[in-house]
């Protein structure tokens, strides 16, 4: 299994290795930041799982780190997310905390499957499912659970219709001892939101009641 790993931005720049610096070498960053950015790198995830460097946002909030996952199977790509854990010291009154996480989820549809009049309510019952999986206490979720479709015309005629499902969502995850969210578990709950979006199968014996979306046709070669 593969330790996840990300970048850093306090706020004041860039996101270039002083940012990294900055983290691991002392710097401004508020010490909650510095344990729940710690907890998040040296998590542990499913082998099928590829955790990614991305560029942190600069304008949610003051200290931002993100991290950009894959699930593969072979050489195909089943599904991808984003997720970004936001710190703001003085609190925010949207969030009700100190400490925000913001995701992004996305994978391609069997056609069956995107025509579910249900399908949205379930994608977002697999978010907090997942959290409570877990005995993961939280609040103020919000979110949206999208389905495209693309019908191809011209010289792409000969490609079959494609349908997406997209979950973005946010959450404030509830802080601990010194003000430190479980970041560890909350990234574990968010890698089985995707595996699941991903129709892979549960990671243990205990998740055998999890309903996963059948493995789609044809997911993208990498």
């Amino acid at each position: 299994m593969a330790a996840a790993q990300g970048r850093l931005s306090d706020g004041t720049g860039g996101m270039d290795d002083g940012n990294e610096e900055d983290l691991d070498g002392g710097g401004a960053v508020p010490p909650p930041f510095r344990a729940a950015v710690d907890a998040l790198r040296a998590a542990r995830l499913r082998p099928q799982i590829e955790i990614e460097p991305t560029p942190a946002p600069r304008r949610l909030a003051p200290y931002a780190y993100a991290l950009e996952a894959t699930v593969v199977d072979g050489d195909q790509d089943l599904a991808d997310g984003r997720l970004v854990l936001l710190h703001d010291p003085a609190g925010h009154d949207a969030w009700h905390g100190t400490f925000r996480l913001v995701t992004l989820v996305r994978a391609e549809l069997e056609q069956e499957m995107a025509v579910d009049p249900l399908l949205p309510e379930v994608c977002w019952s697999w978010l907090t499912g997942a959290l409570q999986a877990r005995g993961l206490i939280y609040g103020e979720p919000s979110g949206t659970v999208t389905r495209a479709g693309s019908h191809y015309f011209g010289g792409l005629a000969e490609r079959p219709a494609s349908s997406q499902i997209e979950i973005r969502a946010s959450w404030t995850p509830r802080e601990g001892l010194g003000g430190v969210p479980d970041t560890a578990a909350h990234l574990a709950s968010w890698c089985d939101l995707l595996t699941q979006v991903a129709g892979l199968p549960p990671a243990g014996p205990g998740d055998a009641s999890v309903v996963t979306l059948p493995q789609r046709r044809g997911p993208q070669s990498r």
